[in-house]
């Protein structure tokens, strides 16, 4: 009897490789993709090219065009928009219907409710517990223990409103600020 140096129900070695890798990479592909999103949401989403700051966003959620907000407010106004990790956040229109240089953080410093301005008294006041804000934010009746948290503002080239944080001194007590 002669032997048969293939036999056809074995594929030869290049063969069986080739199925190996095709498993491999489909597995591979299918696990990946179900990580992505798993990973995607422990990492938090970069801020973009605003130097570690965000987009301020109106009440609808779109971004404050600077030139229509304006518009829109006039000057004395506090208005709230969606500012640093996503809290209420003031935004000061300042004498000469200008957007300020500031931001003030709207949360409460003593139990974290959000702060109404009251323009009638031109002041802060907590609807939790009574604590008020002059309009810099600088606590001026408590409980509240501090003032409110501050936020830079600034316009870009595109005309939206962008929040960073506020690392310089406090203006309002000379102090570092308590919120970094």
């Amino acid at each position: 009897m002669t032997q048969i140096s293939g036999n056809a129900d074995v594929p030869d070695m290049g063969r069986r490789q080739f199925m190996n890798v095709l498993t491999f990479g489909t597995i591979t592909g299918v696990a990946l993709g179900a990580l992505y999103p798993v990973v995607k949401y422990f990492i938090p989403p970069s801020s973009g090219g605003a130097g570690g700051g965000i987009t301020a966003k109106d009440a609808l959620g779109d971004d404050i065009i600077v030139s229509e907000f304006l518009t829109e407010h006039i000057s004395g106004e506090r208005v709230l928009a969606q500012g640093l990790k996503g809290d209420p956040t003031y935004v000061v229109v300042e004498d000469g219907n200008t957007i300020g240089t500031y931001g003030l953080n709207a949360v409460c410093t003593h139990l974290g409710c959000v702060v109404p301005w009251n323009g009638s008294e031109e002041k802060f006041i907590c609807p939790c517990h009574g604590s008020q804000y002059d309009s810099q934010g600088k606590v001026v009746r408590g409980p509240a223990p501090l003032s409110l948290a501050l936020v830079n503002a600034k316009v870009t080239e595109e005309d939206k409103l962008v929040f960073t944080p506020w690392t310089e001194t406090d203006f309002r007590t000379n102090e570092d600020p308590w919120w970094t």
